[in-house]
């Protein structure tokens, strides 16, 4: 580690340990995963850990359900992470756990050092009404209770947060709440919590100025912004800025228990971003950091080092936390605070329809590797689509053939396949005098932010634009930069036709010049695609030989003359429709043993569901909507967009992937039946206000159809279902 080599702590948002990773939680680590190989290829010292988040009352309730302890429970969760780690090429250096022992002390330590603060403490303990589940006996959890956003009145809303609006509130703040676990009505009940005090002047002055110094993406930023101040909503209710934050629940809780407080825990999101510490803490105990970047520090020293960067990389859902508690828990705790929080958006399937397993529209990674898919597939088209702004990408199955195809493929390999051979066989691989001014890629002066020598992009130009790229974290500006440039390598194969000047009568020097410019160029591509496609980078640096090791950061841009390739071996295989057509499969439905020889055949294609009580039948509000206009949705193959009357004197807007039954002519001034208490879901296209209620069989492809429901003559807008 050279002195002038920056000192980098880099983490993902920590996944809840009930369940195993989602596509959402592949494209998060993904994205810092190129951003942490683009930092060790420019010779940086980057500490990239995670951790499994284990605490709460959901992981409790799990385990009491699976018949296990909580420890055994997270301990099988965390026993399936390597499988997707290691399939996707993510490069973490440690994985650890919010359960160890370095998180409980460090979250222990920074209670003490918020609450023991010489100039008054930001702890505060109150006597608070609690809601208390009757059936349970137990208080319940924010997450456990579930009622209507008192800000936009969202329904079926969280009691810390709103899902719809983002508002943050206290559970009793909900309009008519219920129990999440049994469905009763909670009572109120006194308990004495803790609470940091986040509305304390100190903690309000420190957090305008840390959100809002340009560290934060500027959306990011000026989201922050609202909520600092008080002011009137659009339904009438106050804002009323920065809000004291409580910080404990009481036993019975899976978590860490408050110093000088029997009975009492740390709420599960004050002691999960410790867990970053906790990582990094136990990666120095274990000596990670000596042993790869020769650091020897402790980890209370590289933590209080002026020159230690710490950057988070989260998804927009978990703001609140890492841009508000978080920086304000460490800089009030007297440590230092992040560089950044990286906010990135959701990711969709298919032009923004919801992922669902059972109708095949959900990506499940490990399918997707059991499928023998090329993680680095992936890995690239996710790198296209994303860029430094807070926005949602699509994941489009036909585009995601089409780009992996024509650019891995058409593009980048296809060079290597043309003048690897023909230099093997004409020259024994040997690389002749490369002349870097032969492939250069014409670029305006405004289409990149560095100054560029006569507007055109060598080899030597295009590692530099694309370093900055990577930076910024602007991959698909990174991506479609190398691929003009794949694009003039290709033109300048074409043009040369290598293949004639092998021939007899071809012109021997000038084939030898035109393979090995050629290769240079595929050689310079790869390096700037080493922190996309780390393993396919592998390859070519064995088979550009010993002294070209992309992991060393020496896969040479020019090559030397007397360089040996080697034979060539294939890179990569082309996506099939196949492949993506099992990928978004639906499961097949489980075969019921029949009893004696009695066949027993599932109604529709389905098994039927558990059995529900009347209560939670009532649960569902179920009206009469009368579509007043229905269209098509631009880029969307499946959806239309209904206008219903539901009786409330206003339209709601709804999406329905119904288009390939329905021409929207067919269904305006018709009635159908509607979800009317479906809280409102942001897509891709809009915010979705319900959802149209439809029929059709299990197995669509063996029997396709689509039948929206249409209530009898005589029904109007507005009448309930019962």
């Amino acid at each position: 580690m050279t002195s002038s080599a920056r000192k980098l702590f880099v983490t993902t948002a920590l996944p809840y340990a009930n369940g195993n990773f989602h596509i959402g939680h592949i494209m998060e680590y993904i994205q810092a995963d190129i951003w942490v190989r683009y930092q060790r290829m420019q010779g940086h010292a980057v500490n990239f850990v995670g951790a499994d988040d284990t605490h709460g009352a959901p992981i409790m309730i799990a385990a009491e359900k699976a018949g296990k302890t909580p420890q055994q429970f997270v301990a099988d969760i965390a026993a399936g992470r390597k499988q997707y780690l290691d399939g996707f090429h993510i490069s973490f250096d440690n994985w650890h756990s919010t359960d160890a022992p370095e998180n409980h002390d460090l979250a222990r330590q920074i209670y003490r050092d918020l609450r023991d603060r010489a100039d008054g403490s930001l702890i505060e303990v109150r006597t608070i009404e609690q809601f208390f589940d009757p059936e349970k006996n137990m208080f319940l959890p924010d997450r456990y209770i579930k009622g209507e956003c008192p800000k936009c009145h969202a329904k079926d809303q969280y009691g810390d947060n709103c899902e719809v609006c983002g508002s943050v509130y206290a559970p009793t703040d909900l309009i008519n709440p219920f129990s999440a676990l049994s469905g009763a009505k909670p009572e109120l009940k006194n308990s004495e919590h803790f609470f940091f005090k986040l509305s304390d002047p100190r903690c309000v002055e420190f957090l305008e100025k840390w959100t809002q110094d340009g560290k934060l993406q500027p959306e990011v930023a000026n989201k922050i912004k609202e909520w600092f101040t008080v002011r009137t909503n659009p339904d009438g209710t106050q804002s009323e800025g920065l809000g004291d934050w409580d910080i404990s629940r009481d036993a019975p809780y899976f978590g860490i228990e408050i110093p000088d407080a029997p009975g009492k825990y740390f709420y599960v999101w004050l002691d999960a971003p410790v867990g970053y510490l906790a990582s990094l803490k136990n990666w120095f105990d274990k000596g990670g950091p000596k042993a790869k970047h020769g650091d020897t520090r402790s980890f209370d020293e590289y933590m209080a080092a002026a020159d230690t960067e710490q950057y988070h990389f989260i998804g927009k859902d978990i703001v609140t936390f890492h841009t508000l508690f978080w920086p304000a828990m460490l800089h009030f705790s007297g440590r230092k605070t992040p560089n950044n929080v990286f906010v990135h958006g959701f990711l969709t399937v298919n032009n923004g329809e919801k992922m669902s397993k059972s109708r095949g529209t959900g990506l499940d990674p490990l399918k997707y590797l059991s499928l023998g898919m090329n993680a680095e597939w992936l890995r690239y088209y996710l790198a296209t689509k994303l860029s430094a702004r807070n926005e949602d990408i699509d994941f489009n199955a036909e585009d995601f053939m089409a780009r992996v195809n024509s650019d891995l493929i058409g593009k980048y390999v296809n060079i290597a396949s043309r003048c690897v051979t023909l230099l093997q066989k004409n020259f024994n691989g040997e690389v002749g005098t490369v002349d870097l001014s032969a492939i250069e890629l014409q670029a305006s002066p405004t289409d990149h932010p560095v100054v560029l020598t006569d507007q055109r992009i060598s080899a030597q130009w295009l590692g530099k634009l694309v370093t900055h790229y990577y930076e910024q974290r602007e991959y698909g500006r990174a991506i479609r930069l190398i691929m003009a440039f794949a694009d003039e390598v290709n033109r300048y194969i074409a043009n040369e036709k290598p293949w004639d000047l092998a021939k007899p009568a071809g012109d021997r020097d000038r084939l030898h010049q035109v393979l090995s410019n050629s290769l240079n160029a595929f050689a310079a591509i790869t390096r700037c695609l080493a922190p996309v496609l780390p393993a396919t980078a592998q390859s070519v640096s064995k088979l550009f030989g010993e002294n070209n090791d992309i992991a060393q950061n020496v896969l040479h841009v020019c090559l030397q003359p007397g360089e040996r390739i080697g034979a060539y071996q294939h890179l990569m295989q082309r996506v099939t429709p196949e492949q993506l057509e099992a990928l978004f499969e639906a499961p097949a439905q489980a075969e019921q043993a029949p009893a004696a020889t009695e066949t027993i055949a599932a109604p529709g294609g389905e098994e039927l569901a558990p059995t529900i009580t009347i209560d939670d039948f009532t649960k569902i509000d179920l009206r009469i909507a009368l579509i007043v206009n229905c269209e098509a949705v631009e880029g969307s193959t499946k959806l239309l967009r209904l206008t219903l009357d539901v009786g409330e004197g206003r339209t709601r807007n709804v999406f329905s992937g119904i288009a390939s039954a329905y021409k929207p002519e067919d269904l305006i001034g018709k009635h159908t039946v509607m979800v009317a208490n479906l809280a409102p879901r942001k897509m891709k296209f809009g915010v979705s206000e319900g959802m149209v209620l439809a029929a059709s069989h299990g197995d669509e492809k063996a029997n396709p159809g689509i039948y929206v429901l249409n209530p009898w003559p005589g029904a109007t807008p507005g009448m309930r279902v019962r």
